[in-house]
């Protein structure tokens, strides 16, 4: 029989059969050293245990989800969307060949400053805009296709909407600091919850910030995921340029200009130098 890891406690995994039913399992001593993951596609044996662990679209490390096909990054006014994280879980999509849906949630508290987040990213990813969470289920779940993840940064409102896709809380709401701006991160464990007709969707902890290292990327290559960097780039002196400020740099010339987001442009030179410093091993 072949099933869906939906959750991991553990030695135990709750697996979601092909027909609708969800068993309770253990995997073969074999499998121990790659592991099984939420999210991994998996044949069962005979004594229904698993057996095999079918090939992965992708897999990712912190959180532990296997096989994402969409995420929906959840950013709001209140607490400020962290833009630098967005960028890079932009990038990570893009890595991990995984679709990004732009999710700006509170858009009541500053109607303003959610229309300036779309006005910058509308070509980058698709974006849905809310202010209510009743408004944003309408718009989410006919978007959750296969394996989607939700992210952002803490008090964004992703375990809300998590519990409002499913009428039931099961996802731990976390509070919002005035005084430092953020919110608490409750998130502890990753699992799959089956929405509709075999689509699923996970609350994960792991995507509130994003490491640069978890990327994997070489600072040298970061320029190629800013794709709006591209068309100004032939206006470079070098074609090595690295659009680092440079004075024949046609990319900052743009920047300059009011071509490119001053955000986006901003984000780059801090990734890039992150990266830069990042020992290889």
């Amino acid at each position: 029989m072949n099933g869906l890891v939906l959750k991991k406690q553990a030695d135990e995994f709750v697996v979601c059969l092909e027909n609708g039913q969800n068993v309770v399992t253990k995997a073969r001593k074999n499998l121990k050293k790659d592991g099984v993951f939420v999210g991994d596609h998996v044949v069962l044996d005979d004594e229904n245990m698993i057996s095999q662990i079918q090939h992965r679209k992708n897999l990712l490390v912190r959180p532990p989800l296997a096989n994402v096909d969409r995420m929906f990054i959840v950013v709001a006014p209140v607490p400020k969307a962290d833009l630098y994280t967005l960028d890079k879980l932009l990038i990570f999509c893009k890595l991990n060949n995984i679709e990004p849906i732009l999710c700006v949630n509170k858009r009541d508290l500053d109607e303003k400053y959610c229309k300036e987040i779309e006005k910058i990213y509308k070509n980058l990813a698709k974006t849905i805009i809310f202010s209510t969470i009743d408004d944003s289920v309408l718009k989410i779940v006919p978007q959750i296709k296969g394996v989607c993840a939700l992210a952002g940064q803490s008090a964004v409102g992703k375990s809300s909407i998590i519990n409002a896709i499913l009428g039931k809380n099961v996802a731990k709401i976390d509070t919002f600091s005035k005084k430092i701006e953020r919110g608490k991160q409750t998130t502890r464990t990753v699992q799959l919850y089956n929405i509709n007709r075999g689509n699923f969707l996970a609350d994960t902890a792991g995507f509130s910030k994003l490491d640069e290292h978890l990327l994997n990327l070489d600072c040298r290559q970061a320029k190629n995921y800013f794709q709006e960097f591209l068309p100004f780039s032939s206006d470079c002196k070098y074609s090595s340029c690295q659009h680092i400020k440079d004075k024949d740099c046609g990319v900052a010339k743009a920047v300059e200009d009011g071509k490119i987001s001053k955000e986006r442009y901003s984000n780059y030179l801090k990734l890039y130098e992150i990266l830069k410093n990042i020992k290889k091993y």
